[in-house]
């Protein structure tokens, strides 16, 4: 693969001038007299014009351009990318605070697409659409595949608002196939995966992407559990890779007392740098603020999760974060693709840089970082072995030390969760049998378990924890895992966990799966029990 990718590197220098003519003939705009060209760009006008005189074969310039933008983008640095005009839409709808669709959350089990959760109040709803339904056509077309996916459910069912899908579904218990037509909706895209009371004093929150409602969404779910007696808030920032800035400010806005810096840009052009300074418009600069964050925390959640240590405004609970300091801005090429082009990088109120170490074009060194931290034992470790740069060390608003480079570090570290994670369980979460076995419980159950309004009710109409075990056991072997006793006694709890947390998901939403995930989560338990003590950041060991 790496020998591949060299390859491929050294292949993109004859063609730059293909690329620079091909994307809006922009040196032909150079040459008409605009401005002179400097020796670099007459070289690459003339590798291009020799190409296309002389090269054995037709040139497909399209064609190029498009296959070899992205290797060019990608020697400058790990960020700046090319996005074609034909991707575009469908990865700024990410951020996108809704979406045209048909209102379900589903699942595909086996080569089955099945409605676990239809939106209140959406499309699919006021078609008579009903969770358990099992979507074998799409307008007429059948998408009963063991190859279906995902992304291709989403391209099926998502669209303009106001345009219609036909959907055929078979209904458990119903001998006779449904027909709906269903009229896209606007659907919104949730930012807080979950709000629910830790305790009676201790709301929690979970944040998975910077999208562009997440500020609003986050100030409702801090309204929502202070109306329900929180007095402290844990922010689980956990495998968010970011998003938009301006909603990690925002946030950290509502945080912060006024005159704190939040986050600096800084540039080669010091006219576009830029120092963001809280307002004192936040509505909660006084609660006890935890943060959780792991190596999968990248982006925003850094840039909030910096602003809340370096001013000492918070705890942070977890892991070192992924370490993205680099800002893109995006610039529209006349076809409508996009580079996204790095142009500053951020720096923390402390005044630290997080973004850790890059070479240029050597993009494969930089992603293996982040699997280099499982294999030295980084994650797995008790205590923080990460080693800081001293050349690198920064001061807290309170005086505490903190460091640039590499991500930014918890106060208080909690290695990844191991335990129970034998063998045989990793091979059935790898093969998904325990979603699709909580599925099957769920589903066989839905009329009775739909009664339930709450985790802990739905808890309590579950098999108790051996009888899951014992039926899962038996459900895994049937599907090409045998039984094997030893481990599955080492596993079973977070077996059981597991399974419950699904079928709490497939009943109750997404919220309520966090709500009992996190009931045996190390970084979690870590978190309240630092909530409950009351504890603050000049208090802290740290590390």
């Amino acid at each position: 693969m790496s020998e591949n990718k060299n390859k491929n590197s050294g292949a993109w220098l004859p063609l730059i001038g293909i690329l620079l003519l091909g994307g809006g003939m922009w040196l032909g705009y150079l040459m008409s007299g605009h401005r002179n060209l400097s020796p670099a760009e007459a070289k690459l006008a003339q590798v291009f014009e020799i190409i296309e005189n002389e090269y054995v074969d037709s040139v497909n310039l399209d064609s190029l351009v498009e296959t070899t933008l992205p290797i060019f983008m990608s020697n400058l640095d790990p960020h700046s990318s090319y996005i074609p005009a034909k991707d575009l839409a469908k990865v700024n709808s990410e951020l996108e605070s809704s979406f045209g669709g048909v209102g379900v959350m589903f699942q595909i089990i086996n080569d089955t697409l099945i409605v676990v959760e239809v939106v209140k109040n959406g499309p699919s709803e006021a078609a008579g659409i009903l969770a358990g339904d099992r979507i074998t056509k799409v307008d007429g077309k059948s998408i009963v595949s063991k190859d279906l996916k995902d992304t291709d459910v989403r391209d099926l069912l998502r669209g303009s608002i106001g345009s219609n899908v036909k959907l055929t579904v078979n209904r458990p218990g119903e001998k006779n196939i449904r027909n709906f037509t269903v009229t896209r909706g606007e659907i919104p895209s949730s930012s807080v995966d979950a709000q629910y009371m830790a305790n009676d004093s201790i709301g929690y929150l979970k944040i998975s992407k910077f999208a562009q409602n997440t500020y609003p969404e986050f100030i409702q779910a801090l309204l929502n559990l202070k109306m329900s007696g929180a007095k402290g808030y844990i922010i689980d920032l956990r495998s968010n890779s970011g998003g938009l800035l301006e909603s990690a400010i925002l946030m950290a806005n509502e945080l912060l007392p006024p005159g704190l810096k939040i986050v600096e840009t800084r540039g080669r052009n010091p006219k576009l740098n830029e120092t963001i300074i809280s307002d004192g418009t936040g509505a909660y600069p006084d609660a006890n603020v935890i943060v959780m964050i792991d190596e999968l925390s990248a982006s925003s959640s850094e840039i909030f999760a910096a602003a809340v240590q370096d001013n000492d405004r918070g705890l942070i609970v977890g892991r070192r974060s992924f370490g993205k300091g680099l800002v893109q801005r995006p610039i529209t090429l006349p076809d409508s693709s996009e580079l996204r082009l790095t142009v500053q990088r951020y720096y923390t109120p402390s005044g630290r840089s997080i973004q850790k170490t890059y070479i240029p074009g050597k993009s494969g060194a930089y992603d293996e970082e982040l699997m280099q931290r499982y294999e030295n034992g980084e994650v797995f470790s008790q205590v923080d072995t990460f080693k800081s740069d001293e050349n690198k060390k920064y001061l807290t608003v309170g005086g505490r030390t903190v460091y640039g480079g590499g991500g930014v570090r918890p106060d208080y570290h909690v290695a990844a969760d191991t335990l129970g994670s034998t063998s045989y369980y990793m091979e059935v979460y790898r093969l998904g049998l325990l979603q699709k076995y909580a599925f099957e419980i769920a589903d066989l159950n839905r009329k009775e378990f739909s009664k339930c309004t709450t985790v802990n009710e739905l808890m309590s109409k579950l098999p108790s924890n051996s009888t899951l075990v014992r039926s899962f056991a038996q459900y895994a072997a049937q599907n090409g895992v045998p039984a094997r006793w030893y481990y599955i006694n080492k596993s079973s709890l977070r077996i059981v966990n597991t399974l419950k947390a699904w079928i709490a998901n497939d009943i109750l939403g997404p919220g309520a799966y966090y709500e009992v995930i996190n009931r045996d989560d190390p970084t979690y338990l870590k978190a309240v029990e630092l909530a409950k003590k009351g504890a603050r950041p000049l208090d802290s060991t740290g590390r």
